[in-house]
């Protein structure tokens, strides 16, 4: 390339001398022969002259290619070499190759081209080293939106998606044709709009609440800038906050619920007190009435008992004294215990423990509390002359206890609601026979807390089968 642009240059310089030498010898020749015109008459001096002239033409012509190639190579060179060189080390930079200035030959390359490359190692050194660190920053972003349980969009000024992660698509059900900010939130029925958010001072940020199917979803929307500090997109952000949501609804439901049952018998507690206070009532009316009330006195205390003790499991409070102890003999207490409600119901019970059941490790109190409410709830829903049959056995690494009755039965679309506090099947008859509603989720908490479980199966009509399960100490 170098050798190319040498030979150009001693061209052009070859031309553009002979030429001028051409046209100044034309010249004189001219000039020659017009005097001779003027003069008219031939003179052999005058012809001698013009044949000098051109033979000192071409002579002209010959030293200065002479001198034009000699001295064009030798200036040339001078010229030419070091951008030569730069070129050469230029192209070794551009693929990549360092250049170690301790091999130049002072006596050959220039200082400044020394330091041309120098600062070219240094320079090409440093764009590497800003190259690595940029690319690193991006794989770090781009795992890092990548894993993001979060939704992240960004969009251009023209409402163009920059970036968006499989969160974003995930949560808001997008498609391929779901391509730019308009119709991402027209198709979510999202009033907004991208200038008011990019333009406008007080829309520095924006913040809205969707339902996207089964899901609530948290959309947040935040205008970024680029060096120069102005608009340059959008950012939204989009939160699943439905886990959110169920635990406000839950704790309303609970507040609510806790209301009513607590408003219920506080009623009739006052509603019976002032009845007696108005007016006087013989023996077996006054006795009827305080009954009624020590009745619903005795409810509200169990139901704030409940409380307390879903309150302290909660928040981890509770005392667990785990002991070994035998399953088996702590069952039959239990059911000898309700003998007198089975009685009077004229139910047939029975409990079978097969042999070999090795002691169980947990809080004892709590397994009985667990026994004796599910008990409970089997003899309470089963009718008169029904049968509570109770096996306990063992299996795998865990101790069970099965208890199967003929009652009433639960409703399929309820078994998976039946551990929510408050919950019941079927709330007038359970209140009306002193359940608080809490039973079976304190319950299921003691046997967490137990490392134990609960199955209930159960049919309409047919009757209930409950399985807990606790594990034993090995």
């Amino acid at each position: 390339m170098a050798k190319n642009f040498k030979l150009k240059i001693i061209i052009v310089f070859l031309v553009v001398g002979i030429a001028v030498i051409t046209g100044f010898g034309i010249f004189a020749i001219n000039q020659f022969k017009n005097i001779q015109t003027e003069i008219g008459i031939e003179s052999n001096n005058l012809k001698n002259e013009i044949q000098l002239t051109s033979y000192a033409i071409f002579v002209s012509i010959g030293v200065y290619i002479a001198l034009s190639v000699a001295l064009g190579t030798l200036v040339i060179g001078m010229l030419t070499n070091p951008i030569a060189r730069i070129l050469k080390n230029a192209e070794k930079i551009a693929s990549g190759e360092s250049i170690d200035v301790r091999y130049l030959n002072p006596e050959k390359e220039d200082a400044e081209v020394g330091d041309l490359v120098k600062a070219f190692n240094l320079m090409t050194t440093e764009l590497q080293e800003n190259l690595n660190e940029a690319s690193r920053q991006k794989k770090q972003i781009e795992t890092i939106l990548l894993h993001m349980t979060d939704g992240i969009i960004a969009f251009d000024l023209e409402g163009g998606i920059l970036h968006i992660n499989p969160a974003a698509t995930r949560l808001l059900q997008l498609t391929p044709a779901d391509d730019n900010f308009e119709d991402i939130f027209k198709k979510l029925k999202v009033d907004i709009n991208l200038e008011k958010i990019v333009y406008l001072e007080n829309w520095t940020s924006y913040e809205q609440r969707i339902n996207v199917q089964d899901k609530f979803v948290n959309l947040y929307f935040a205008p970024f800038t680029n060096e120069m500090d102005r608009p340059n997109g959008v950012i939204v952000v989009i939160q699943d906050i439905t886990e959110h949501v169920k635990l406000d609804n839950m704790r309303k439901e609970f507040v609510a619920d806790v209301s009513h049952e607590l408003k219920t018998p506080i009623t009739s507690i006052m509603g019976y007190a002032d009845t007696l206070a108005e007016g006087e009532y013989d023996k077996q009316t006054q006795e009827k009435f305080l009954g009624v009330i020590a009745s619903e006195a005795r409810r509200m205390a169990r139901l704030v008992s409940d409380l307390l003790t879903l309150s302290r499991y909660d928040n981890n409070e509770a005392k667990w004294e785990k002991t070994e102890f035998d399953l088996g003999d702590l069952v039959k207490k239990c059911l000898d215990s309700l003998r007198i409600e089975i009685d009077k119901k004229n139910q047939h019970s029975e409990c079978f423990v097969t042999a070999n059941v090795p002691p169980v490790f947990a809080d004892k109190y709590g397994i009985e509390r667990v026994v004796l409410n599910i008990l409970t709830n089997s003899i309470k829903y089963t009718g008169e002359n029904g049968t509570i049959k109770v096996y306990v056995g063992f299996v795998y690494n865990d101790a069970y206890i099965k208890i199967i009755d003929n009652g009433i039965g639960i409703p399929e679309e309820d078994l998976t609601k039946i551990f929510e506090r408050f919950y019941r099947v079927d709330k007038a008859r359970t209140r009306e026979m002193g359940g608080t509603g809490l039973g079976l989720s304190i319950a299921k908490e003691i046997l967490d807390k137990n490392n134990g479980s609960i199955d209930i199966k159960s049919k309409v009509g047919e009757g209930t089968e409950v399985v807990i399960r606790v594990p034993t100490k090995g």
